[in-house]
């Protein structure tokens, strides 16, 4: 890679690694400099748009105190690829919860402008008791 493309993976990850800092920080105006207004969502079998879907994802119904692990990141040129883990706590219980992901993301401009990825939300919705400990056979 050239010095170039170099910094620019370098800002781009610096840029996602802030993104998941807000889930922790809870601050969804950070949001407006990190991520596009018209940002492309793609997992869970959607795909939508707005600057909205992460917002809202930041500040999930009965989880509180997000803590994000980087299991891992690569970036070159205008993607970075994370593999992270979420832990929550469970307002109900005080227990806290996990769930891991894998996101690919796409800036342009020191933004995010697109991204894909999938989480465990059954491992999560299993911990919290709200689904069956085995997934059944179909």
């Amino acid at each position: 890679m050239t010095d170039s493309a170099v910094a620019t993976s370098k800002r781009n990850a610096d840029v996602v690694r802030r993104y998941l800092r807000v889930f922790e920080t809870q601050r969804v105006a950070d949001l407006a400099e990190l991520v596009a207004e018209d940002v492309l969502v793609h997992g869970a079998g959607r795909h939508v748009q707005g600057r909205h879907y992460p917002e809202q994802s930041v500040l999930p119904p009965g989880l509180s105190h997000c803590r994000v692990q980087v299991d891992d990141l690569f970036a070159a040129d205008d993607r970075v690829t994370v593999a992270f883990t979420l832990t929550y706590t469970h307002d109900r219980t005080g227990r806290d919860l996990t769930m891991t992901g894998v996101k690919t993301y796409r800036l342009r401009d020191g933004r995010i402008v697109e991204f894909w990825g999938e989480t465990d939300l059954y491992g999560l919705l299993r911990q919290a008791g709200l689904v069956p400990e085995q997934i059944p056979a179909f």
